[in-house]
């Protein structure tokens, strides 16, 4: 199966393993996925728009379908102005598929066209792991390695423990 192009949405404050999971097995899926990072006013980032594109950039930088941008809205209406004709969410628990199902649902009225949205699994070792944790843990002072690509650790390191 190959979906011409997809796109694979979130604020990815910091991007996880988790992310990086569903980010693989997408990217062999289509022959274009996009990486839309979110700039959501609503939240205060830890990792600026820019930090957070240039993060996943060097994470995702061997995989040649992959392209990433920013943008900020409604999703749909990126997905309708941009060509995607698939939606990419990642599931860690059924308390996830309770709100991406509502969110998948909404969103299939505001598109224009035939676009699907998948939903990928994050592989069990990941369910766990969330950017929002991640952030906790490193401010308390733990070692999120492991949890993180490398390159987010040492972003974080550079940022500090506030």
């Amino acid at each position: 199966m190959s979906c011409n192009k997809m796109l694979y949405a979130g604020t990815f404050d910091p991007i996880t393993n988790g992310h990086l999971d569903v980010i693989k097995r997408a990217s062999s899926l289509s022959d274009e996925l996009v990486i839309g990072v979110l700039e959501n006013n609503e939240k205060t980032p830890l990792f600026s728009v820019e930090e957070r594109i240039d993060m996943i950039g060097q994470i995702t930088s061997g995989m040649a379908n992959v392209k990433v941008i920013s943008f900020s809205g409604l999703l749909a209406h990126y997905v309708n102005e941009n060509g995607i004709t698939a939606v990419v969410r990642g599931l860690r628990a059924a308390m996830d598929f309770d709100y991406e199902i509502k969110m998948a649902q909404l969103n299939a009225r505001l598109y224009k066209g035939n676009v699907e949205t998948i939903f990928l699994m994050t592989d069990p070792a990941n369910s766990f792991i969330s950017s929002s944790l991640i952030k906790e843990v490193f401010r308390l002072g733990g070692d999120i390695k492991g949890f993180v690509p490398d390159v987010v650790a040492e972003f974080m390191d550079m940022k500090g423990r506030v």
